[in-house]
């Protein structure tokens, strides 16, 4: 499995546990797992977990740089690819920040809609011009 599959995998964890708050990873994976006999890699899994045990850190971020937009307005599938994206950014080292930013931005051509993905490569090339500095 490549690593872009592997971040489809997580963004679509990130994005389902939205709308089931009260589910763990874990359970959503055990559902995807019994309805679609899908295999959710080690990578998205990690991914998933690590976005939502420090989803505060992650959303104060967003907030403060999505200027004019409360988090709640900010469309579901943006703000799951924004997470996902933050998670790698600021919780794995070994993905380059470039990267990270690019592969939500693909994301966003993907899943999202309009003028979405310069939304989120904008938010997200303010948040790592902040950490670089």
């Amino acid at each position: 499995m490549t690593r872009k599959e592997e971040r489809v995998q997580a963004f679509t964890l990130i994005f389902e546990k939205i709308f089931n708050p009260d589910s763990s990873i874990d359970e959503l994976i055990a559902n995807a797992d019994e309805a679609d006999d899908i295999q959710v890699s080690t990578f998205a899994k990690m991914l998933a977990q690590t976005v939502y045990e420090n989803r505060d850190e992650i959303d104060t971020l967003i907030s403060e740089f999505s200027v004019g937009w409360k988090i709640e307005r900010i469309p579901k599938v943006s703000l799951a690819i924004l997470r996902l994206a933050l998670g790698e950014i600021l919780f794995v080292d070994s993905i380059p920040v470039s990267v990270s930013i690019n592969e939500a931005v693909e994301l966003a051509k993907t899943f999202a809609s309009g003028d979405d993905a310069s939304y989120i490569n904008g938010i997200l090339g303010s948040i790592a011009k902040r950490i670089e500095s």
